[in-house]
């Protein structure tokens, strides 16, 4: 069991329900942040804010939202628009996004991040670490592997999908990844 307390950043709720629901069954202190500048269009981002929110409102943990700023994600990731999926474009997006949610955590007393971005199919969980480590490096803040896949959690995730009747989209959210999935 985590005896710190983490700060799990979620890119949805389908990755998130078993993972969340694991934690709490173990005991370990946490909250849920929602940041994904990554995601377009604004009604898709707003769909999954909220679904993530009622996930953690109806599993009795508590989420934080932080800013909505996509154009300083497409700035991170300039240059990269043509990088295909598992491409250098998601590692600057992962590192990103954990860098934010670290300085956040370090700042509102929680001892380490997680996170959920590596639980789709279309993610590369290995890829989702370096970026960790490479932002826990750049922070000086502890990162925390989540492996949400195995162990039963795959499974798990694709019931609590269909039991809760969670929108389960078919892309990470960048607009780029949209044109990779259509190629």
């Amino acid at each position: 069991m985590l005896s710190k307390r983490i700060l799990l950043l979620s890119c949805c709720a389908p990755c998130s329900s078993a993972v969340i629901e694991k934690l709490k069954s173990d005991g370990v202190d946490f909250e849920v942040v929602f940041f994904n500048p990554n995601i377009h269009p604004i009604d898709e981002y707003v769909k999954r804010r909220d679904e993530q929110v009622q996930l953690c409102n109806k599993m009795g943990i508590k989420v934080v939202e932080l800013e909505y700023e996509p154009k300083k994600w497409f700035e991170a990731v300039k240059g990269f628009e043509n990088e295909p999926e598992r491409g250098k474009r998601c590692s600057i997006c992962f590192y990103y996004r954990l860098k934010r949610v670290m300085e956040y955590a370090k700042e509102n007393g929680f001892d380490g991040v997680g996170s959920v971005l590596g639980v789709s199919r279309w993610k590369d969980l290995n890829q989702v670490n370096e970026a960790g480590y490479r932002a826990e490096k750049d922070t000086d803040f502890c990162y925390i592997e989540i492996e949400g896949r195995k162990g039963g959690l795959q499974e798990r995730r694709n019931f609590l999908i269909k039991e809760l009747k969670l929108y389960n989209q078919d892309y990470c959210g960048c607009v780029f990844s949209v044109r990779d999935k259509k190629d």
